[in-house]
């Protein structure tokens, strides 16, 4: 592990461990697969779920530390949904050679997924698509998400997070005279602005796919399209980060103008002492994996159950917004920041999970 590492420091010190089950590097020569799975909790007893990311990521290191922290986050997830699963999360690093042959590629890691033998299930995160899903249950039946539509349940529960927050806040959930930032035009992001884009008194939004942007222009009229790098700034009611990790920073926690911070956006505070600030500023936080697991929810049902129920599935979504109501009543009690509340309650019954 340790030619893999620039520093060569134990896999202990790398940011984002925390006595993590397993991690292991996968690799193959022919295909060019090179990436980490690791195992937060579970995996023994019950299964550890966590989808796969394929991402450019510059150095081994990067990637190992992304998988780290994602794979806590799913088994934070998993235990505040009510979920029996550990968590995990593997990384692929991408380049434009391997994705000439991007169904090589996936094969060659749809067989190392087979050395877990089940301990190990995952599906599609950033970077693979549906259309990689199939491609991976070709060669591995330790795959989730072909039966169901994970992004439609992730979208239902972040959508009524965004309304406990509301009624949290300002006493109701009306969308009316409310205005939006959303950062992220991706599946959630832009499942949210539908959701949201006809009531709304006025919507932000940023992306880097300007495709992206025109099709929401041309939808909505109460929407004026920012710089990425200016999204935070805006003033408005609802900041929704939905791209990747670390987006409310050092940097831009003192630029923020909104009241309330919900979004589908997996890691969203680059570390636990932001969640501190928000707090201390007034700005009320959902926790990220809390908000969004309806997706985790959807692809368990379909792990569990060979029929497909959306109903069941949406009674477990809802109760997303009962734990949130919980974790807001806990923070005013304690006199704590939502993050630290939910990260506590996490933790306590991830680490039974074996």
């Amino acid at each position: 592990m340790y030619n893999f590492i620039k520093n060569k420091e134990p896999i202990e010190n790398i940011q984002g461990f925390d006595k993590h089950r397993l991690v292991s590097f996968v690799y193959d020569e022919k295909s060019g697969l090179r990436g980490f799975i690791a195992i937060h909790r579970g995996g023994l007893r019950y299964s550890a779920f966590g989808a796969t990311r394929i991402w450019p990521y510059e150095t081994e290191e990067e990637a190992l530390r992304d998988a780290l922290k994602l794979s806590r986050t799913m088994s934070y997830k998993s235990a505040l949904a009510g979920l029996k699963y550990g968590g995990a999360k593997a990384v692929i690093i991408s380049n434009e050679a391997v994705l000439k042959n991007k169904e090589q590629l996936l094969e060659a890691y749809a067989k190392k997924v087979n050395y877990f033998s089940g301990h190990f299930v995952t599906g599609a995160d950033v970077g693979t698509t549906g259309k990689d899903v199939q491609i991976l249950k070709k060669y591995s039946p330790y795959i989730v998400g072909t039966k169901v539509d994970p992004v439609k349940f992730t979208i239902n529960g972040i959508f009524q997070s965004m309304q406990t927050c509301l009624r949290e806040i300002y006493g109701n959930d009306k969308l009316e005279n409310r205005s939006f930032a959303i950062k992220g035009l991706g599946k959630v992001g832009f499942g949210l602005l539908e959701k949201i884009g006809d009531k709304a008194s006025k919507i932000y939004v940023a992306d880097i796919d300007k495709n992206r942007l025109k099709e929401a222009k041309n939808k909505f009229n109460n929407l004026e399209i920012v710089e990425p790098l200016e999204i935070e700034k805006q003033p408005v009611d609802v900041f929704s980060p939905n791209a990747l990790s670390n987006c409310i920073n050092g940097q831009n926690i003192s630029k923020l103008r909104c009241k309330i911070i919900v979004g589908g956006a997996n890691c969203q505070l680059e570390n636990s002492s932001i969640g501190e600030l928000l707090y201390k500023l007034g700005i009320l936080y959902a926790p990220d994996y809390v908000v969004n697991a309806g997706g985790l929810i959807s692809v368990v049902d379909e792990y569990e159950h060979k029929d497909y129920d959306e109903e069941r599935i949406n009674l477990r979504v809802n109760k997303i917004k009962t734990t949130l109501k919980n974790i807001f009543s806990q923070s005013k009690k304690q006199k704590k920041a939502t993050n630290l509340v939910a990260d506590e309650m996490a933790q306590q019954i991830s680490d039974s999970i074996r």
